[in-house]
C-alpha cells in the first residue's frame, strides 16, 4: 500500500474509530489473488470484544462506501485486534501490557525478557525473571533504549497475581463488491473463523 493511500485511509478512518472509543493501531492493504484485503487493527485500554469490532466494522464499511478511497474494485474489509503477541510501539501499548511478559530488543544490542511492572513518561519498571533458582530482579529502562518490544504468550504462569490473560485476536470481515455500472454492493459481517470453516 502506498504511503499516500495509507495516509488517506488513516485520515478517513481514524476519527470514526476514535468515535467508537477505540484506537486505530494499523492499516494494511494486501492483494490476495485478484482480490484486495483491507486490514484494520483496533484496540483500547479495555480491549475490544467481538460486538465492538462488528460495530466499528459496519461503520468503517459504510464510510468506505461513501468514498472512492478503495476504488471500484472488489475488496474485503477485515477489522480485528492486535492479538496476544502484539508489537509495542506506542506509549499506550506499553501501558496496556502492564503485568505482561515482554521480549525487548535493545538499541545497544542484546535482548531482555521481562515483565512490565509500571510505565511512566520516560520509561518502564521491569521485573526480570530469575534463572536457575535465583530471585527475580527489578530493572529500569528508558524508552530510548528500546529498539523493538513484543508481548510473549504465557501458558503456565505460576504467580498469577492479577496478570491479564492473553486475549486472542478477534476480527470481523465485510465482503464488499463494487459494480461500477450499478454501484451495488453486498456486505456481510462474519468472523474470520466462520469464513475459514
Amino acid at each position: 500500500m502506498s504511503t499516500t493511500q495509507s495516509e488517506r485511509l488513516r485520515e478517513l478512518l481514524e476519527p470514526l474509530v476514535a468515535s467508537q472509543g477505540l484506537d486505530l493501531e494499523e492499516i494494511a492493504v494486501d492483494s490476495v489473488g485478484r482480490k484486495r484485503v483491507l486490514r484494520v487493527v483496533v484496540d483500547s485500554d479495555t480491549g475490544a470484544d467481538l460486538d465492538r469490532i462488528a460495530d466499528v466494522s459496519r461503520a468503517l464499511s459504510a464510510k468506505l462506501d461513501e468514498t472512492d478511497a478503495m476504488g471500484d474494485a472488489e475488496y474485503t474489509l477485515e477489522v480485528g485486534t492486535p492479538g496476544a503477541e502484539r508489537s509495542l510501539t506506542e506509549h499506550r501499548h506499553f501501558v496496556r501490557a502492564t503485568d505482561r511478559l515482554v521480549r525487548f530488543q535493545l538499541h545497544e544490542g542484546g535482548e531482555l525478557v521481562a515483565r512490565i511492572l509500571g510505565v511512566d513518561d520516560d520509561g518502564l519498571d521491569l521485573e526480570v525473571p530469575g534463572v536457575k533458582g535465583r530471585k527475580a530482579t527489578t530493572r529500569r529502562i528508558a524508552f530510548g533504549e528500546i529498539d523493538k518490544a513484543r508481548v510473549q504468550v504465557e501458558f503456565n504462569r505460576k504467580d498469577d497475581g492479577g496478570a491479564k490473560a492473553p486475549k486472542p485476536s478477534e476480527s470481523t470481515e465485510h465482503d464488499t463488491q463494487h459494480d461500477p455500472e450499478h454501484d451495488t454492493e453486498n456486505n456481510s459481517v462474519n468472523t474470520t473463523e466462520e469464513e475459514e470453516a
